[in-house]
């Protein structure tokens, strides 16, 4: 069997120390760490990894695209697929500022207290994405409306969020997505009734913060008017599940520790950046092991969340 090679593909200065960690304890044997790559830059390195072997060692190369701008990412990533031609490929992920492990593992968190597994329950479901036009928001957003679930995605922007719901829409036929505007802290002094926000708020059985790091999104007093509207549904005893992905405090969802991992409180379960964090890294593993089990999977946030569901 041939070593096993990852190319690391990351648009920063420097390829990312994380991610090359993770990459050695996954399994990799041989770590190429490349920055400043652009999509023209890419094109020569996948040739390279495209025709050095062939047959079934060329399982035991691959590509991860990674960096801090992720569209930047997601152009290199469209670029190295497009290079491959017919069985001539190598299996490449892409998880730039770990979004996309980070957005599968809060899915996964989710997935243990909502019936997002049932097509049918989870079509009675209603999410709201605070930051969700941040690039793990985003991912949030399209992961949920894969399953059927109604999304509210909120920002300081409503045109932002307009064209997420959009990109996310045509991607994801049939999906349900609303924009809303969300400018500051969520409080009940500062939310008023009636507006499209605050009836999301009230009729929701998942909250997701993925805003900037050390913003609070959602304060104490805006949380007690979360999931109110389950009781005219019919669904006073269905859980509420809060999610705060913010690691640097203040807490983004004020309340919420880091390290909470489906804590009850009253009527919901909550969890912090640190509780979702373990989940992300076995996503992460696994995602690099996958890579070699082929040559030619191709692991982006979709893929990442089914990884999530088999650990």
């Amino acid at each position: 069997m041939a070593r096993k090679i990852l190319i690391q593909l990351d648009g920063d200065p420097q390829p990312s120390t994380f991610d090359s960690v993770v990459a050695v304890d996954a399994g990799a044997d041989v770590l190429l760490r490349h920055g400043n790559v652009t999509p023209d830059a890419a094109v020569p390195l996948v040739h390279g990894a495209m025709f050095t072997r062939g047959g079934d060692d060329l399982a035991s190369t691959a590509i991860f695209v990674g960096g801090s701008d992720v569209a930047a990412a997601e152009a290199v990533f469209d670029r190295v697929r497009t290079t491959f031609f017919g069985p001539v490929r190598v299996s490449v992920l892409l998880d730039p500022a770990g979004a996309n492990t980070t957005a599968s593992a809060a899915v996964v968190a989710a997935g243990r207290h909502l019936p997002l597994g049932d097509p049918a329950a989870a079509a009675t479901l209603r999410a709201v994405v605070l930051g969700g036009t941040g690039p793990v928001g985003q991912r949030v957003a399209r992961l949920l409306a894969r399953k059927g679930v109604a999304v509210t995605v909120a920002s300081r922007s409503l045109s932002r969020a307009q064209q997420v719901c959009e990109r996310i829409a045509s991607a994801v036929p049939g999906s349900r997505l609303e924009p809303v505007l969300a400018d500051g802290a969520i409080t009940a002094e500062t939310l008023r009734p009636g507006t499209p926000l605050a009836a999301a708020l009230a009729a929701a059985d998942l909250i997701v913060a993925a805003g900037a790091a050390g913003v609070t999104l959602l304060g104490a007093t805006g949380r007690g008017l979360v999931g109110r509207g389950l009781v005219g549904r019919g669904l006073v005893d269905r859980v509420v599940v809060l999610i705060d992905l913010n690691a640097v405090p203040p807490a983004g969802i004020e309340g919420i520790a880091a390290t909470d991992k489906a804590r009850q409180e009253g009527s919901a379960v909550v969890y912090g950046a640190l509780g979702v964090g373990g989940t992300k890294m076995k996503i992460h593993r696994a995602a690099i092991r996958r890579l070699f089990e082929s040559n030619d999977a191709v692991l982006d946030a979709e893929e990442l969340l089914a990884i999530g569901e088999s650990l």
